[in-house]
């Protein structure tokens, strides 16, 4: 009889997530020139503007989780390493569905068959997270921890991509304290909403559950659709849209799977909102140059949340929400009516949560609140 172990591990070889690490790491663009004394700096100034930032998301959030996060890790990482570690969380959300379906197909691939088809979606998959790796600042990774040979803190991983952020922060000419800390105010406010909601993680990952079991049965074609949308990412313009034609979305037929893709968009767009709002709620007292990061970062038309948009793109959502700021005007609207405190109950549980037509007006939300 097949060990339980055994029937993992074969499911995982579905896709090589090695061969997509190491291949995301050969095909990831070189980053900005730095000797070793400016990387150690570096390093160690993002680390230091990653805890200065705490205090500030706590200030602004009211969320009391802000005031210790020892139970999360903050990682400053390169290209490479952001790329690895993503294969290390898809590994995770993916493994039950994985698993699902190696059992369905029992027989019907011989190991074989099993390696030559893990090897393709593995080096797809690496081609992708390679483009992706040279455009992320930073990344909130709250499930690593769940993997089997896991070394992350319970809570997950905060990861500071600093050849990215050096890159913006050159092209940009502005403070390099200054952008670093206004980053990490949107990226540490990703840590503290997973401190301060901490079923949410296993929330997602049962969502998550819900519809991969269905994509990972088409996922040559979920592959193609993942490099359609990586390269429809690379070519528009900061106002175009990628093609909602083909995407994922097309794939899912069965009811409870197209209510799971609109529940994790809504909560995608609130947890992006809501960072948005702390980081745009600071002002000359707590980063000197604010108003002139503002103006550059968006003048120079490329959207700082790349991954929600590649992931928008290739589910085909773009047509119904076409911008990540959908979350941040509804956390806008809530607090506006039930200020921060009022906002906030969307951390106590899942019924919380903002549906997607809730997430266009906050007003369903607030009334369902009894806000």
């Amino acid at each position: 009889m097949e060990s339980t172990g055994d029937s993992s591990a074969q499911a995982q070889a579905l896709i090589n997530w090695e061969l997509a690490a190491s291949t995301a790491a050969r095909l990831a663009p070189a980053g900005p020139s730095l000797g070793a004394a400016e990387i150690g700096a570096a390093v160690e100034n993002l680390r230091l503007m990653a805890d200065i930032s705490v205090p500030h998301v706590h200030d602004i959030t009211g969320l009391e989780a802000a005031r210790d996060l020892r139970d999360s890790s903050v990682l400053v990482v390169d290209r490479a390493s952001w790329a690895r570690a993503n294969t290390q969380s898809f590994a995770v959300m993916l493994k039950p569905a994985m698993e699902k379906m190696l059992e369905s197909r029992r027989g019907a691939m011989s190991p074989g068959a099993l390696a030559v088809s893990g090897a393709i979606t593995g080096s797809q998959l690496g081609a992708v997270l390679a483009f992706l790796s040279s455009k992320v600042l930073g990344q909130y990774d709250p499930f690593s921890a769940l993997a089997d040979d896991s070394t992350t803190p319970a809570a997950g991983r905060l990861l500071l991509v600093a050849p990215n952020i050096i890159h913006v922060e050159r092209e940009l000419n502005v403070a390099p304290e200054d952008f670093r800390l206004w980053v990490c105010l949107h990226e540490q406010t990703h840590r503290v909403q997973f401190a301060a909601a901490p079923w949410l993680r296993h929330h997602m990952l049962n969502e998550i559950d819900n519809l991969s079991e269905h994509l990972l049965g088409n996922v040559d074609s979920l592959l193609e659709r993942a490099s359609a949308a990586a390269r429809s990412l690379k070519d528009r313009t900061a106002t175009g849209t990628a093609p909602g034609r083909g995407a994922i979305l097309d794939l899912l037929q069965d009811p409870e799977e197209k209510a799971s893709l609109s529940h994790l968009t809504a909560v995608m767009s609130l947890l992006e909102g809501h960072a948005n709002v702390v980081m745009d709620a600071v002002d000359s007292s707590i980063v000197p140059s604010v108003k002139t990061i503002r103006q550059r970062f968006n003048a120079r038309g490329k959207d700082r949340g790349v991954v929600e948009k590649f992931i928008r793109s290739l589910l085909g959502l773009d047509a119904k929400m076409r911008q990540y700021t959908d979350g941040a005007k509804f956390v806008r609207a809530v607090v506006d009516v039930a200020g921060m405190e009022g906002f906030n109950r969307v951390w106590e549980s899942a019924g919380n949560l903002p549906t997607e037509p809730e997430i266009h007006d906050a007003k369903i939300w607030l009334e369902r609140m009894g806000l």
